[in-house]
């Protein structure tokens, strides 16, 4: 089967990070591009095809999520059991005693992916209603951890480091973009948003935000779904009608 579009795009994107250097308190970087490559690639193949009428963008993986299996938000159960996705995942070269690998294994929840994936089964039923509309993609691709084994975001890198990386990552928006050829792309969280609109400067297309759903957010602990909703209804999404 020849690769798609998005995976040829994802691949640019992988090799271009393989250059990239980061320094304390930065004590690892995983990139699932690498060791999850081939349930990444299953994910682009499978539900990537456009148009879409809405991409939704997050910021970067989270420990329990994206970090495990490659797919953003990828909380493992959503990603397994509703996403039907299960090719083999390696393990990163510098492994985090704190943070393992465990792929499919891992029992850990990723909270905010529970609650996205949660959401969009909850709304659209099954992935092809999903996905004949929608799409969902991470910003960054890295995960960076402290010797603590603390997360850290990428806002947060010196700007050295930060220059370069956000310039592979808006390129890769930017051609996500083009290939998927959405009405909106609508950031989860501010970061996202801002990002998206620096990205995607000249291209038509609206971009917007919704809350993200870290547990970190009181405002996301008070109910993340029905705000979120709302939100995108504001915003013009495409949501099924009740009843």
């Amino acid at each position: 089967m020849p690769s798609s579009r998005l995976v040829e795009i994802a691949r640019e994107l992988r090799d271009g990070l393989a250059g990239l250097r980061f320094g304390l308190p930065v004590s690892h970087v995983y990139n699932p591009l690498v060791y999850a490559w081939r349930p990444a690639t299953e994910y682009l193949e499978r539900y990537g095809k456009g148009p879409k009428e809405v991409v939704l963008v997050g910021m970067n993986p989270g420990p329990w999520g994206m970090a495990q299996n490659g797919v953003p938000f990828g909380e493992v159960s959503a990603v397994r059991d509703w996403l039907g996705i299960g090719a083999s995942i390696d393990r990163p070269e510098h492994e985090h005693p704190k943070r393992p690998i465990m792929g499919w294994e891992c029992h850990r929840h990723e909270v905010s992916g529970e609650r996205l994936w949660g959401w969009a089964r909850a709304t659209f039923g099954t992935p092809a209603r999903f996905f004949e509309r929608f799409f969902i993609a991470n910003y960054c691709p890295l995960s960076f951890m402290e010797e603590s084994g603390r997360n850290r975001t990428p806002d947060k890198l010196p700007a050295a480091e930060r220059k370069p990386l956000f310039a592979l990552c808006d390129r890769h928006l930017r051609l996500t973009i083009e290939e998927l050829s959405p009405r909106l792309v609508i950031g989860v969280g501010q970061f996202a948003e801002a990002r998206a609109r620096v990205a995607l400067d000249g291209i038509e297309v609206e971009v917007g935000r919704i809350l993200h759903p870290s547990p970190a957010s009181p405002a996301a602990n008070r109910g993340w779904a029905e705000a979120a909703h709302r939100q995108l209804e504001g915003l013009g999404a495409p949501l099924p009608q009740a009843g």
